[in-house]
């Protein structure tokens, strides 16, 4: 009937992710120390506030499980549930949240400072691909040698490549030198509505 509190399964998925059913710890049962608890019934309606041995022989009786559910409250607020069938809706919900989120990853370009039109038309390609899948994108330009003397170019391969991606994003963060490295940052374009 009964399960510890603090036992939250872990599944092993593929080689190195886990998944974590609850992460919310609950007491139940005879893990409740408080003597006196409010208590809600499994049908949801106010039961009033008892004794803990008459809380637990009340659950007992409907075959299911006492929890605590608020132990911020004076009296601790319990409720009679099968708690086994609430962790599994609870993770379902959470596998359900998971699935419905999108994730943006970070997609890199990098460009060199002497690029050729064909080259810049395959990148951009990429790139156009990249925002269109909802992508973040990262361009770079590895500065090397005596080009360190002219990020003048570097700029201009930037403002060229931006110019030529324009219509699928947006610019997040201006082209700047950091180090060897020039960044830029572009957004994927939001859809009208």
């Amino acid at each position: 009937m009964g399960a510890n509190c603090c036992f939250a399964p872990t599944f092993l998925l593929g080689k190195r992710r886990c998944l974590n059913i609850s992460i919310k710890e609950l007491l139940i049962n005879e893990d409740i120390r408080d003597k006196e608890v409010r208590v809600i019934g499994a049908d949801g309606a106010q039961l009033g506030i008892m004794d803990i041995k008459e809380a637990l022989k009340l659950a007992a009786e409907a075959n299911l499980d006492l929890v605590k559910i608020a132990p911020q409250a004076t009296p601790p607020v319990c409720r009679v549930m099968d708690y086994g069938k609430y962790r599994f809706e609870q993770a379902k919900r959470e596998k359900e949240a998971r699935k419905n989120q999108k994730v943006i990853e970070i997609k890199e370009i990098r460009l060199s400072l002497n690029i050729d039109v064909g080259d810049l038309n395959t990148k951009v390609k990429q790139a156009t691909k990249f925002l269109s899948d909802g992508n973040k994108l990262k361009v770079s330009i590895r500065f090397r040698g005596r080009e360190m003397a002219h990020p003048e170019l570097g700029h201009a391969v930037m403002d060229r490549f931006f110019e030529a991606i324009s219509e699928h994003g947006v610019l997040e963060k201006p082209a700047k030198l950091e180090g060897r490295h020039m960044l830029m940052f572009v957004a994927a374009k939001q859809p009208a509505k």
